[in-house]
C-alpha cells in the first residue's frame, strides 16, 4: 500500500495545500479527514489560483476521487459555493464523494458561535465563527445531525425542527439575541439535501478499497499539530485532531494503513489569533517576514503573527504524530536576511527544556534558545534542485534535519507547483 498522510507541524498554515496538490497530482483518491470549511489551502496551478476550504485538494486532478471524510463537519451551503466557484473555472466535480456519517452545520451553529465569540470579551479564542466548534460540540453532545440524516426528509424535519427548538432557548435566553426560523432553515437545507445527495456514499468503503488495492491513497486535513483539540495550545486550538491518528479516525482506516507521514514546516513560524508564542518577533524582521510571505489567511484574511522557526514546536509535532519525514516550505521568503535564527530549547526560570509545555502560563514564562545561521542573498525561487541552493539554504536544511532527526524530503522555493524540489519520492512505486 502507498497511503500518506499530509500533517502541519505548527499552528496551521504552513503550506500544505501546495504539497498536497502535488501529491494529489499523483493521487488515486484524496481523502479530506477532519475539520471544516474555517480553514483552506491556497493552491496555484500555472496562472490560476485556486481557494479550497472544504473540498480535497485532489479535485485539481482529474482522475482523483475526492473524499469528504466521517470526521468533517461538512457546511452544505459553503460546499455548494465551492462547487459553483470550481465548475465556473472549469473544474470538474464530479469525483467529490461525502461521507454519510459526516456531521452538518447549521445556522444556529454559526450564530452560537458568534455570540459566543462575542460573550467572551477579551477571552476570545479567535474562532472564525463559521459554526465548526458548536457542531462538534454537538456530535460529542450526541444531538447533532449527520448527513444520512439529511437525505431522509421526514427523519431530517424531525431532528432539525427539535434542535432549532433548543437551540432558540440557548440564543434567546443566555444571549438575548433573536430566534432563528425553523421552516427557512429546514426548506433551505431540503433544497441542499438534493443537489448534495448524488455524491453521498459509505466513504469508509471506498478509502479501505482503495487502500487494499494498493493505490496512492492520500489523507489531508486543515489547521496544524498546535491546533490539536489535545495537543495544540488549549483553548486557542481547533475543534478536531488534525494530526495522523486524527486523520485514521476520519476517514475510517486502522493507523496501521498509514505508511508515511509527512509533516509540512514553513521555514519560519506563523499563528493566527491569540496564545503564547515564544519565537514571535514584534519588530520590522516580523513585519518583512509577514509582508515576503503573504502572511494573511485564506479564509479570514486576517494578519498572522510570524517568527523565526521554532523547532521545540516541530519536534513535538514530529513525535505526536510519527512524522517520517518534513517538506519545508516558504525557505524562499527568507532570502535577504544577513543571519537567521532556529530556537532549539525555551529557557524557563532559568533552566533550558526542550519538550513543548502543556500549560499555557508556562509557555508564556519561556524565552527562545536561538542557533544563529548565516543567511543567503540569492533568490532562489528558480533554484530545481538541492545542489542548486546557496551553501548557507544548505546548512539551514541539514540543521533542521540533524535536530528534528528526520530528514527534509521536500522543499518549497516559490508558490507554484514548479517551484518544489524533491530529494526523495513520497510515495512508494
Amino acid at each position: 500500500m502507498s497511503t500518506v498522510v499530509i500533517v502541519g507541524s505548527q499552528w496551521g498554515d504552513e503550506g500544505k495545500g501546495k504539497v498536497i496538490d502535488y501529491l494529489a497530482s499523483e493521487a488515486d483518491v484524496v481523502v479530506r479527514g477532519q475539520g471544516g470549511n474555517n480553514a483552506g489551502h491556497t493552491v496555484v496551478v500555472g496562472d490560476k489560483k485556486y481557494a479550497l476550504h472544504l473540498i480535497p485538494s485532489g479535485i485539481l486532478n482529474k482522475d482523483a476521487v475526492n473524499v469528504i471524510g466521517n470526521g468533517v463537519v461538512f457546511d452544505p451551503e459553503g460546499f455548494l459555493k465551492e462547487i459553483d466557484g470550481l465548475e465556473a473555472q472549469g473544474v470538474d466535480t464530479s469525483t467529490i464523494r461525502i461521507s454519510e456519517r459526516a456531521h452538518v452545520v447549521f445556522p444556529y451553529h454559526k450564530t452560537i458561535d458568534r455570540l459566543a465569540e462575542e460573550a467572551r470579551g477579551k477571552a476570545k479564542i479567535g474562532t472564525t465563527v463559521k459554526g465548526i466548534g458548536p457542531t462538534y460540540m454537538d456530535k460529542v453532545e450526541r444531538s447533532g445531525i449527520r448527513i444520512c440524516d439529511l437525505m431522509n426528509e421526514e427523519v431530517f424535519e424531525d431532528k432539525a425542527r427539535a434542535q432549532i427548538e433548543a437551540k432558540n432557548l440557548i440564543i434567546t435566553k443566555i444571549y438575548e439575541s433573536d430566534p432563528l426560523d425553523a421552516d427557512e432553515i429546514i426548506s433551505a437545507y431540503k433544497g441542499y439535501a438534493k443537489r448534495i445527495k448524488p455524491f453521498v456514499t459509505d466513504t469508509t468503503v471506498v478509502v479501505y478499497d482503495a487502500v487494499k488495492a494498493d493505490k496512492k491513497v492520500l489523507l489531508e486535513g486543515a489547521q496544524g499539530t498546535l491546533l490539536d483539540i489535545d495537543f495544540g495550545t488549549y483553548p486557542y486550538v481547533t475543534s478536531s485532531h488534525p494530526i495522523s491518528g486524527g486523520f485514521a479516525i476520519g476517514s475510517g482506516i486502522g493507523p496501521n494503513m498509514i505508511e508515511e507521514v509527512v509533516g509540512i514546516t514553513k521555514a519560519y513560524t506563523t499563528r493566527v489569533g491569540k496564545g503564547p508564542f515564544v519565537t514571535e518577533l514584534e519588530n520590522e524582521t516580523g513585519d518583512q517576514i509577514r509582508v515576503a510571505g503573504n502572511e494573511f489567511g485564506t479564509t479570514t484574511g486576517r494578519p498572522r503573527r510570524c517568527g523565526w522557526l521554532d523547532l521545540v514546536i516541530v519536534k513535538f509535532a514530529a513525535r505526536i504524530n510519527g512524522m517520517t519525514c518534513i517538506s519545508l516550505m516558504l525557505l524562499d521568503v527568507l532570502s535577504g536576511f544577513e543571519k537567521l535564527q532556529i530556537c532549539t530549547g525555551y529557557e524557563y526560570k532559568g533552566e533550558v527544556i526542550e519538550h513543548f509545555p502543556a500549560d499555557l502560563n508556562v509557555l508564556a514564562k519561556c524565552k527562545p534558545v536561538y542557533t544563529e545561521l548565516e543567511g543567503w542573498k540569492e533568490d532562489i525561487t528558480n533554484c530545481e534542485s538541492f545542489d542548486d541552493l546557496p551553501k548557507e539554504a544548505q546548512v539551514y536544511i541539514e540543521t533542521i534535519e540533524k535536530l528534528v532527526g528526520i530528514p527534509v524530503k521536500i522543499v518549497s522555493v516559490g508558490p507554484k507547483r514548479s517551484q518544489t524540489i524533491i530529494r526523495e519520492r513520497i510515495y512508494r512505486d
